[in-house]
């Protein structure tokens, strides 16, 4: 098995690889020029994330800064996504994003571990685990999503929760760890914010 294979497989390799470096600076080289363009140099924005991205859907948006450790090489976006400041996404292994959703900003999208195992960090091991988000997602401010993760569709996370398990859809969760509050209800249908009524 070679580098890239062990790379999206959740073996352990070592990330510091001279070739998959090489590889790796150029991805974020692109990454910088995105993050330094101009707040209204929106065309721009999306073209470069098309040639940045494995796959990106329409009309989505990203705010810069955005992280990413091979500059969006490994993350699937569908249509309409959208995500706030400092989007940080580990894309060490591939990432899949639904259509609709959307990242509060400070989110963390983590694919990239190490094992517990101290010699094993001493000698500077990775291993990563791929991540899937479903449609239509809401991740609140300072979302942590940790390796291997699963969420479901229409799934709302809490701003501050810690994602340390899968979440099935249709739920709300909050906490650290990230705990199913409930589910999305006839309540939900009738007040978007408190008290605040949707007017339909």
């Amino acid at each position: 098995m070679n580098i890239k294979e062990k790379m999206h497989s959740t073996e352990l390799y070592l990330p510091g690889d001279e070739e998959l470096m090489k590889e790796q600076l150029g991805y974020l080289d692109r990454l910088y020029d995105f993050n330094q363009t101009r707040p209204s140099e929106l065309d721009k924005r999306e073209s470069m994330l098309k040639e940045m991205f494995a796959e990106i859907g329409e009309g989505c948006y990203i705010e810069p800064p955005f992280h990413s450790n091979f500059g969006g090489h490994h993350i699937h976006f569908g249509d309409h996504i959208y995500a706030n400041f400092n989007l940080t996404m580990v894309d060490d292994t591939h990432i899949y994003v639904g259509s609709h959703t959307m990242f509060g900003p400070n989110v963390t999208v983590a694919t990239a571990g190490h094992p517990i195992l101290p010699e094993l960090r001493w000698d500077e091991y990775q291993y990563n685990a791929p991540m899937h988000i479903g449609e239509n997602c809401w991740l609140g401010a300072g979302v942590i999503v940790l390796p291997g993760i699963t969420i479901g569709d229409n799934v709302v996370v809490g701003a501050g929760s810690i994602v340390t398990k899968d979440l099935p859809s249709n739920v709300i969760a909050v906490g650290n760890p990230c705990r199913i509050l409930r589910e999305v209800n006839e309540h939900d249908k009738e007040y978007y914010f408190k008290d605040k009524k949707i007017e339909y």
